[in-house]
């Protein structure tokens, strides 16, 4: 038995392998338009909504910056690879959640993207109707690193944060989830783990059925 109210989900880089996809888009338009230093801004932008992305590119390349016209360039190029080849899975996310649905844990979901994305991407995979609650970024004002996703998820599941488990890669959900005085549980996706991310979280695991190993032993 899982000594936890809920699990709560962060969606790319956790759910589906999107993270490296979404780079990779930005680096194609970054080589067409010769910008330099693509990696190192999207990186830092990785589990924050759009409009705290938007806030990181232009503070870095100056506020005559192209971004909405070069942001719906990489969402275009984004979807027409998903489309055609689907997102792929992290591995272990139908056992996980499988496992979970068994043992009766509220489930719910809080992601950086925006909420009719979030939704079209879970049922595409057949994932939605595991999760209690589905949270999107354009809910909240504040993005990650906040704490106000992880906040209002565990207020709509009716669950107090201490007594939740938030399972993330990036540094911005880490910290998010560790602000609201949940639990979290980093599997890295592009982001190695670093000193403050060990301490923050509970545990650091190598994929999604690791973690469901080590929740079956807490």
């Amino acid at each position: 038995m899982i000594n936890c109210d809920a699990i709560v989900f962060d969606m790319d880089g956790v759910i589906f392998d999107s993270e490296r996809l979404i780079l990779e888009c930005w680096e194609k338009i970054a080589a067409q338009r010769q910008l330099k230093g693509i990696h190192e801004v999207m990186t830092a932008c990785i589990g924050t909504n759009a409009t705290k992305t938007q806030e990181i590119v232009v503070d870095y390349y100056g506020k005559d910056f192209p971004y909405v016209e070069l942001s719906k360039e990489a969402s275009r190029l984004f979807h027409e690879t998903a489309d055609k080849e689907g997102l792929p899975m992290k591995r272990g996310v139908r056992e996980l959640l499988e496992y979970l649905h068994e043992q009766k844990v509220p489930v719910a979901l809080a992601s950086s993207t925006r909420l009719e994305m979030v939704t079209q991407e879970l049922k595409q995979a057949g994932l939605y109707e595991y999760f209690q609650v589905v949270m999107g970024g354009d809910q909240l004002k504040r993005s990650k690193p906040e704490p106000d996703i992880y906040l209002m998820t565990c207020e709509r599941l009716g669950v107090h944060p201490s007594r939740g488990y938030a399972i993330e890669d990036s540094y911005n959900g880490i910290r998010s989830a560790y602000s609201a005085g949940m639990k979290p549980i980093m599997v890295p996706d592009l982001l190695l783990p670093t000193e403050e991310m060990e301490k923050k979280s509970v545990a650091v695991l190598q994929d999604l059925l690791k973690v469901r190993d080590w929740l079956s032993n807490q």
